[in-house]
């Protein structure tokens, strides 16, 4: 077969389906055709049911980790990103590579492994996990001291991480719990919602859907510690489209009615894109900072924690959570959260008359200053999780969206020997997670220490975190077994290394 264009080996394993060009169409046709690829300029949160519908995913934009390569990566799923010799046409249904045009319902292969994009259908075969890998992981279970959980934010993506020997739950991102078809016109009428009191009708809906699934994680991982992240991306990513929204109304203003309840609507969805537009929402009001203007949202998330895991204990089953606040930079955003969350838990488990309950709260070190200043946010929290991938974004100044225009030229030129969002930089990123793991254990010498972003499936990013004395790495489902051997690794290469210096 000949390669039509190369992009970025995102997500490993290969995929052939038919091209469509919106998750809503992927959706529509994903039960009538075998296959399908979703091919956009990029993905963002609300392309996650068209993800999950499809087999594989083609971007034009974007990086290593970009949106599109770590939801591909934690749904097994292969994944080609950045391959920027694809002009996505999404008005035409059609792509254009050179001369070559690719309509809607055409088929083509990716190569998530090598980052290829193959015109027509390429045979491939279903990986099988035989009984001679299951005794070797567990040699390497034998010899490894790190832990190795998984990222997961569904029962099936839990119990595929079970599957392949994951001891627990490292992220549970539960923004994504969101997109789904039934949740989403709730979760957009909070954001309209115009007082407190609305906002929580709006919330009091919610709760029963993410106890549900909080349950199904915890009665999945039974005994084994699920750590989930409060919401984090900025509100406005679950609104429609703001020229989708135009669209309507300009087609509503044809009609010359008098009065329109759905005009009023748009009008107002469309009011409160602008009142929420960021000019660099990576940094702008997202994280912690949604929970502290708006505690509602906390309080309905741990709630909803709480009780499912009060609800899964009385099955006779065993719920750990753990509650992680993200992007914290100062030790009192973490202050204003951590009382939120012990406020709730103390009624929730006084409403389940509960006298017990193994929890643990704390937050992910993302921003350059909260890993400078570990030591007071450890004297708060009972556990950090480094989310490398935003750390490794503001600590380098690289968007890790933007940055995969040059990279890739950045590491053939050697002015970098790696991609800092595949491996970590450990003499830049990495040595701010060796100081907050010091500083931190200085004020809580209990401090439980993991690490969250892409860099928990990289060997040469686990042997890393290994030395440095984390207690865990966390990565996709599909990546725990590599986790499980890289930590081996770095286990006997450390024994190595003592036995050669004591000769």
């Amino acid at each position: 077969y000949n390669p039509i264009a190369k992009g970025l080996p995102a997500s490993p394993g290969a995929a052939s389906g038919k091209v469509f060009f919106t998750s809503e169409d992927a959706v529509n046709h994903a039960k009538e055709s075998k296959g399908i690829i979703l091919v956009r300029q990029e993905t963002n949160p609300d392309d996650i049911e068209g993800m999950n519908a499809a087999r594989g995913i083609l971007t034009s934009r974007g990086g290593m980790t970009s949106h599109a390569a770590v939801v591909a990566r934690g749904m097994g799923k292969s994944c080609v990103a950045g391959c920027e010799a694809v002009r996505v046409r999404h008005a035409k249904k059609q792509m254009q590579i050179g001369k070559l045009i690719i309509k809607e319902g055409d088929v083509i292969t990716i190569n998530g492994s090598t980052g290829e994009v193959i015109l027509g259908a390429v045979p491939t075969i279903e990986p099988e996990l035989s009984g001679e890998f299951a005794e070797f992981m567990s040699w390497a279970d034998d010899v490894r001291k790190l832990g190795v959980r998984a990222n997961a934010d569904t029962p099936k993506d839990a119990n595929q991480a079970k599957k392949y020997g994951a001891e627990g739950i490292g992220l549970c991102r539960t923004e994504h719990m969101f997109f789904a078809e039934d949740r989403l016109p709730i979760v957009q009428e909070m954001i309209l919602a115009e007082s407190t009191e609305d906002r929580m009708v709006a919330l009091d809906k919610l709760l029963p859907f993410q106890k549900k699934d909080f349950k199904g994680l915890f009665e999945s991982m039974n005994g084994m510690p699920v750590t989930i992240r409060t919401l984090d991306p900025p509100l406005h990513e679950f609104l429609p489209d703001r020229k989708q929204i135009e669209k309507e109304l300009e087609e509503l203003d044809k009609k010359d009615d008098d009065y329109d309840e759905k005009h009023d609507r748009l009008s107002m969805i469309l009011r409160r894109i602008d009142e929420l537009k960021e000019i660099n929402p990576m940094l702008g009001h997202r994280g912690c900072r949604l929970g502290i203007v708006y505690p509602e949202i906390t309080e309905m998330q741990v709630r909803a924690i709480i009780e499912a895991a009060c609800e899964v204990n009385k099955k006779g089953k065993k719920a750990c959570p753990e509650i992680m606040i993200p992007l914290i930079g100062h030790v009192n955003e973490f202050i204003n959260q951590k009382e939120v969350v012990e406020r709730i838990i103390g009624e929730t488990m006084k409403k389940y008359r509960v006298r017990k309950l193994d929890y643990l709260i704390g937050t992910m070190i993302e921003i350059p200053r909260a890993a400078l200043t570990a030591d007071e946010i450890a004297a708060e929290a009972q556990f950090f999780s480094y989310g490398t991938n935003d750390l490794t974004q503001m600590t380098m100044g690289f968007s890790r969206d933007d940055a995969g225009k040059f990279l890739q030229y950045y590491v053939n030129k050697k002015i970098l020997p790696k991609d800092p969002f595949v491996s970590i930089d450990q003499t830049g990123v990495g040595q701010l997670v060796e100081m907050a793991t010091e500083k931190g254990r200085s004020t809580n010498p209990d401090l439980k220490i993991g690490i969250c972003g892409e860099h928990g499936g990289d060997p040469d990013s686990i042997e890393f975190c290994h030395r440095v004395g984390l207690n865990y790495v966390s990565c996709s489902p599909f990546r725990v077994p590599i986790a499980r051997l890289a930590a081996a690794q770095a286990t006997i290469k450390e024994k190595t290394k003592t036995a050669e210096r004591d000769k």
